[in-house]
Order: C-alpha cells, then sequence, then structure tokens
C-alpha cells in the first residue's frame, strides 16, 4: 500500500496484532493502522469487543466502536482453546507489534506476556496497557476512565466550586491518552528495533498518562501548596478566562494571557480605560482574587451586545475567543469543512461521515469499520489453513 503521491505509508509492511477492547488500545492501533500498519484486531466470537454494545447510536453500531476501529481487520478467535492459541500464535510469529489492553493478568494465563514471548519471538514488540501497570500494589486493581480520572486528581480540579461540584470530563481522557503514549512508544519501539534488531516491552498505565497531564496542577501546589481551586469552565487561576453571557442569550468563552492584553480587553472590548489601572485588577494574581468584581463589570459591559459583536471586538484586539458549540454545531464547523477535515469511512451500517486522524494524512490507508470476524476467513487463508480447515475452527467454536 503506498500513498497516492507515490511516496510509501510511514508504517508500510508493519503488521500489527491486537487483543483489544473499549478505548485505550483500540485508539492506539486505529492510528498506526491509519499511517500505514496493518492492524488485525482479535475479538471474541460472538459478540466480539464488548465497546461494540456501548449504544447504538450510529445507525445502529456503537458511538465509541466506531470512532476507534476503522481501518482494521476483525478476527475473532476462542483464546481459550488450544486451536485458538494455535492461531494466535502463527499471527504472532509474523507480526512486528502486539498490543494489549486485557485484564491484569490475562495475557500472562494464557501465555502471551512479554517475558513469554520474547524468548520466542525476540523481534516483537509488545505493549500492554493497563489502568496502573505492572508491579506495585495497585496492578490488580480494576481500573475504568472514571477511576483514573479520580486516582490522577483530575476530578480535585475539575468542575464548578461548590463542595459537591466535582465533574468528569465529558470524553474517556484517561483512555485517550494512554492510547496516544501507547502509539509514541511503538513508533518509538519501531525505530529502535531498526537499530538493534530487538524488540521492546512498552508498559503504558492510563494512570501515569493522566497524571502527566496533571503536570500543571501538580507544580502549582508543590510542596503543599494550596492546589487550583475548581472554577467550572473558567481557568482556576488566570482571570478573565473562561465563559461570559452576552445580550442575545449566548455565551462566549475568552482568555487573556498577559497585562497587553488586558490593557486592549479594557480600551478596545469594554471601552473602558481608566480600567487598566484599577488597583484591583492591576496584575492577573489581583484580578483573578478578585474576580467576582471583575466578572460583575464584564458582564455589565456584554449585556448590551450580541455575540458577533463581543466577538468583533475580542478578535479586533487581539484577545483569544470561541463559541461555546454544541455537537452538532461541531459536525457543521466551518474551519473543519473548510479544510476538508470529514471523510466518508464504510460500516456494516452504511456509511458515516468520520474525522481526518490529524496530521501526516493517508487517505489510502483508510478502511471501514469491521464487523465482527468479517476478516477471520481470509487471514486464517493467509495463515495456510485450507477451507475445510477453516469450517471446522467455526464449527468448533474457534473462531
Amino acid at each position: 500500500m503506498t500513498a497516492s503521491n507515490n511516496i510509501p505509508l510511514p508504517l508500510e509492511g508493519v503488521t500489527i496484532v491486537s487483543l483489544e477492547q473499549a478505548i485505550a488500545a483500540p485508539l492506539c492501533t486505529r492510528h498506526l493502522a491509519e499511517q500505514g500498519a496493518r492492524v488485525i484486531k482479535v475479538e471474541r466470537p460472538g459478540n466480539g469487543d464488548f465497546a461494540r454494545a456501548y449504544d447504538d447510536r450510529v445507525h445502529g453500531l456503537s458511538s465509541h466502536f466506531v470512532w476507534v476501529n476503522r481501518s482494521k481487520e476483525s478476527l475473532t478467535l476462542n483464546l481459550k482453546s488450544e486451536a485458538g492459541q494455535g492461531v494466535l500464535h502463527r499471527l504472532l510469529a509474523e507480526a512486528d507489534v502486539f498490543v494489549q489492553n486485557l485484564a491484569p493478568g490475562a495475557c500472562e494465563r494464557m501465555g502471551v506476556s512479554y517475558a513469554q514471548l520474547h524468548e520466542q519471538y525476540p523481534k516483537l514488540i509488545v505493549c500492554d496497557i493497563s489502568g496502573y501497570g505492572q508491579g506495585g500494589p495497585y496492578e490488580q486493581k480494576k481500573a475504568y476512565d472514571l477511576m483514573i480520572q479520580s486516582e490522577s486528581g483530575f476530578l480535585s480540579v475539575t468542575g464548578s466550586p461548590e463542595s459537591d461540584g466535582m465533574a468528569k470530563a465529558g470524553c474517556s481522557v484517561a483512555d485517550i491518552a494512554a492510547g496516544m503514549y501507547a502509539q509514541n512508544a511503538i513508533l518509538s519501539a519501531l525505530l529502535l528495533r531498526g537499530r538493534t534488531g530487538e524488540g521492546s516491552h512498552i508498559d503504558v498505565s492510563m494512570l501515569e498518562s493522566l497524571v502527566e497531564w496533571m503536570g500543571y496542577p501538580m507544580y502549582y501546589s508543590f510542596e503543599g501548596a494550596t492546589p487550583p481551586p475548581r472554577a467550572g469552565a473558567a481557568h482556576s487561576t488566570i482571570y478573565p478566562y473562561g465563559p461570559f453571557p452576552v445580550g442575545d442569550g449566548r455565551t462566549v468563552m475568552l482568555g487573556l494571557q498577559n497585562e497587553r492584553e488586558w490593557r486592549a480587553f479594557c480600551e478596545q472590548v469594554l471601552e473602558c480605560p481608566d480600567l487598566t489601572d484599577d488597583i484591583r485588577f492591576a496584575s492577573n494574581p489581583l484580578r483573578s482574587n478578585n474576580r467576582g468584581e471583575l466578572k460583575a463589570l464584564i458582564e455589565r459591559v456584554f449585556a448590551g451586545m450580541t455575540l458577533e459583536d463581543v466577538s468583533r471586538r475580542l478578535d479586533n484586539a487581539g484577545i483569544a475567543n470561541a463559541s461555546v458549540n454544541t455537537m452538532d454545531q461541531v459536525w457543521q464547523h466551518p474551519q473543519l469543512s473548510a479544510r476538508e477535515r470529514w471523510l466518508s469511512v464504510k460500516t456494516q451500517a452504511g456509511v458515516v461521515p468520520a474525522l481526518k486522524s490529524p496530521g501526516l494524512w493517508f487517505p489510502e490507508a483508510v478502511s471501514e469499520v469491521p464487523a465482527v470476524g468479517q476478516h477471520s476467513g481470509a487471514i486464517l487463508a493467509e495463515l495456510g489453513y485450507c477451507r475445510e480447515g477453516i469450517e471446522q475452527l467455526k464449527n468448533d467454536g474457534v473462531i
């Protein structure tokens, strides 16, 4: 498979076998697939990846599954059977990367942990994605995205200021963080193998991935200092930075970063130049500490304006601002349309729109969202199974 400009795809010739479920590992492998890798997704016979049943919002298919599973091949295998194990090892013998995010210890019990595989397949890169990583007192602890948002401290700084105001992120941030760090590590491991000829063991935890994202609030509260307070959709320590209502009933999101912008905001947006040197607001810490008074002043000015008026003044003053969009408005976003960021992807329920992967983009590497076991027969035939043998595996419940 080669890109239309005759430049080889970055991961052309790389084969990835994945025992994946839910979000973290599937997101990782989808991005690798769309850089040219062949991804063989191993699923349970019958229902497959349990994320297929999370909801039915995309023509009867799961929104989560459609998002993270395009551009792959689906092979069903009963890995509790000897025959299923045999198929898996035939795949691994030819694979470059093995990715898994099963329950802690599951791969070791099946004989496919890194320690068990490395002697057989020394060039194989093994990537384990889990909630808490291997070793340590939390190794066997069950982990879902919300649990990791809690353990990482994310919930302690997210939500509204009220005592019961904690709020989770509206998407699976811990899963996404782990998936993207896993993708990055796999790319590094492929480069390393090119120099050494040896595969690597990659151990990515959701906890460590999200704690990495918590660097600012952690350092802000360094050595027992007061942590950033919950501030709803506003910034906890920079002000004005957040949502403000305007006169037409809508909301503008704006953010100031420095004193130059504060002066422009007072002079050109609020049209209150005297406010620039008000001792209550003479620095960001003072503005943040006196945000209630400043908020009232801003809202009083914005009450007589429309969102379009406010946005125009903010743009002219060089101050960052945004609309608070609904999901429907994001589907119709003019910037995404102007940059032609949408494509059509086939599913078993019909064609659906999908966002192109950010960064390097190779349309030839994108393919449909697979049905459960859609490619089982073709993959087994490649491995040397005859038609009768494949039928026998099907009859025995192996595929």
